[in-house]
C-alpha cells in the first residue's frame, strides 16, 4: 500500500510539476535531524558551533563547484521543479542542498556514536595510500569527462584531508559505519532528483554509468562531501572542546 501511495505521489509531481519541489526536499531533510538535535543522548545542538563552521566550508568548496559545473553545462536544472530564480547559476534548492545534507550526514555521525559501541578496525597505511593513487589515476585517465575526472580528484583530495586532520577516523568502526548509512537517504533523495528529474545531466561529461537513476559520480561526489564533513566537524570540535573528541577517547581506548 504504501509503495502505490509513494509511486502515486512521484507519479503526480511528475506530471504536474512544482517549482518550489527541490527547495521544500531539502527543507524537509534538515528539518528532521534539527528537530531530533536536542535529545539528550546525542545533545547534538551541542556541537553546532563545528557543525555550522564545517557547514559553510562545505557551502563554499561545493557550492563553488556547483556553480562551475553548472556554468560548463555538466548539469542544469528543470525549472518545472525548482522555479526560474536563480543565484550564481544555482537554484535555492541547490544552496540550501549544501546547508541540509552535510547537517543530516553530521547528525547520523554523531547519533551513531552516542548509541553504538565503537570498535579499532585494521586500517594500514598501505590501503590508504593505495586508495589515494587510485582516486588520482581515475582523475587522469578519465580528465576528458569533466564530471567524473574531477570529483576522482576531489575523493584524492578529500581522503588526503581526512588523513591530515582525523587520521584516527580511519581505524574508527563507527565513522564508517555512519558513512554508509548516510547512503539510505542519499539513495531515496537523490533518486527522486534524478528520477523526475529536478537534475538533468550532460552524458557528454560523464560515464553514463548509473545505479537506478543515480550516476555513478554522484556517489562518489557524496563520498567526497561526506569526508571532507566529518573531517572539519570532528577537527573543529576536537578544538572547541580542548581535549580529545569523543571518537578520539574511544579509540585510544582499544588495544
Amino acid at each position: 500500500m504504501d509503495s502505490v501511495v509513494w509511486n502515486g505521489t512521484l507519479h503526480t509531481i511528475k506530471r504536474e510539476g512544482n517549482y518550489m519541489f527541490y527547495a521544500v526536499l531539502t527543507i524537509v531533510v534538515l528539518a528532521i535531524p534539527l528537530a531530533l538535535s536536542f535529545d539528550k543522548r546525542v545533545a547534538f545542538y551541542k556541537s553546532w558551533p563545528a557543525v555550522f563552521r564545517a557547514i559553510l566550508v562545505v557551502l563554499i568548496i561545493f557550492g563553488g563547484w556547483d556553480v562551475w559545473k553548472t556554468s560548463l553545462g555538466v548539469w542544469s536544472f528543470n525549472d518545472s521543479y525548482v522555479g526560474p530564480w536563480r543565484f550564481l547559476g544555482l537554484p535555492l534548492g541547490e544552496w540550501l542542498f549544501f546547508i541540509a545534507v552535510p547537517y543530516a550526514c553530521i547528525f547520523i555521525l554523531a547519533c551513531v556514536r552516542s548509541y553504538v559501541p565503537d570498535r579499532r578496525i585494521p586500517f594500514p597505511d598501505w590501503l590508504w595510500m593505495i586508495l589515494l593513487l587510485l582516486c588520482i589515476a581515475g582523475g587522469i585517465i578519465f580528465f576528458h569527462l569533466i564530471y567524473t575526472g574531477v570529483v576522482l580528484i576531489s575523493v584524492a583530495l578529500a581522503l588526503l584531508l581526512l588523513r591530515i586532520l582525523t587520521p584516527h577516523n580511519l581505524g574508527s568502526r563507527n565513522f564508517w559505519l555512519a558513512l554508509g548509512l548516510t547512503y539510505i537517504p542519499f539513495c531515496i533523495v537523490n533518486g527522486v532528483l534524478t528520477g523526475l528529474p529536478v537534475v538533468l545531466y550532460n552524458n557528454r561529461h560523464n560515464t553514463t554509468i548509473r545505479l537506478g537513476p543515480i550516476p555513478l559520480e554522484d556517489f562518489l561526489f557524496s563520498l567526497s562531501l561526506l569526508l571532507v564533513s566529518f573531517s572539519l566537524f570532528d577537527w573543529w570540535n576536537t578544538k572547541s572542546q580542548g581535549k580529545p573528541s569523543e571518537v578520539n577517547e574511544k579509540y585510544q581506548a582499544y588495544p
